[in-house]
Parts: structure tokens; sequence; C-alpha cells
């Protein structure tokens, strides 16, 4: 766990220095309920793609299902990141570090990005379309809790979580100097 907690931080302050990196907003509402919107018609999306059997529409809307509901999070708290990995660096470093969404949730996001990648990327082996159907299905279960987390986030915790940031961002700009 140490070594990852390492490269969460390390990646973010990587994050810092990218142009579609990570910047520090306005938290708003408004854009996290139109990115849980995104996040439900992806699921919407998902039903029909598994009802047909299409393999690679199953495993990107499972995945961006879950990106979306996340990057909802992340606007209620003002942080805007344009880099996939970056956003998913930012879920364990301020909120699996923070015991505000359970680590089995950054595992879940990591691998359905790999899946989507590896479907859309390298067509090498068959695909069982039952098993992933099933690790689709938690795709539901993502949204919803990412939903959880933003209602149930307070702007003492909003605050908490910038300043983690803020202070990785002058961390980095120190080192640098």
């Amino acid at each position: 766990m140490m070594k990852e907690d390492k490269d969460s931080k390390s990646h973010v302050s990587w994050c810092w220095k990218q142009k579609r990196g990570i910047k520090l907003e306005e938290p708003n509402d408004n854009l996290c309920n139109v990115y849980f919107k995104k996040a439900k018609s992806s699921l919407n999306i998902l039903e029909s793609a598994i009802e047909k059997s299409e393999i690679d529409w199953i495993t990107t809307t499972a995945y961006y299902a879950r990106y979306f509901a996340f990057y909802a999070l992340l606007q209620k708290c003002g942080i805007k990141s344009e880099i996939h990995d970056c956003t998913i660096s930012l879920m364990h470093f301020l909120f699996v570090k923070e015991d505000l969404i359970e680590e089995h949730f950054y595992t879940e996001l990591l691998l359905a990005k790999e899946l989507r990648v590896d479907t859309q990327y390298y067509v090498t082996e068959e695909i069982d379309l039952n098993k992933l159907k099933e690790d689709s299905g938690t795709a539901r279960s993502f949204v919803l809790r990412m939903e959880e987390v933003a209602e149930a986030l307070t702007e003492k915790q909003v605050k908490i979580i910038r300043n983690k940031l803020k202070a990785n961002k002058e961390c980095r700009h120190n080192i640098k100097q």
C-alpha cells in the first residue's frame, strides 16, 4: 500500500505540469449534476450494448459511466483534469486515502479503463461475453456510490481535498526551484 500511496502522490505531481492535467477551479454543483447525467446516459447505452452483445460498446460505456460519475465528484470540488490517468490518480490520492471512497472502487475504475483500452486498441483474444456482462454490472453501483459521496460531501471536506491538492502542487513547485 505504501508504494501505491507514493505513486499516486508523485503521479498527481506530474499531472500538475501537463497542459491538460490538473487545474483548480471554483466548485461547481451544476457541472457535477451534468456529469452525473452523462454517467447515467452511459449506463442507459450500456444496457442496450449488453442486450446486443456489443463487446466494444459494453467496455466503453461501462468505463465512461464510472469515469463521468467520478468526474462529477471532482467538479463538486472544483477540480479539472482532462487526462484520464490523472483523474484516476486523483481518486486514489484525494478520496481513497482520505477514506471517502472505498479502495475497490478505485481498482474497479482502473480495471474498467484497462479493459476499454484493450478492447479498443489490442484485439488479440476472444473476450468472455458473460464475464464482461457480469463485470459491467458493477458500473451502476459505482455510479450510485459516487452520487452518495457527492451528496454527503461537506464544504469542510471539499476545503480539505482542495488544500491537499494545493499542497501537492506547492510541494512540486518548491522542489523545482
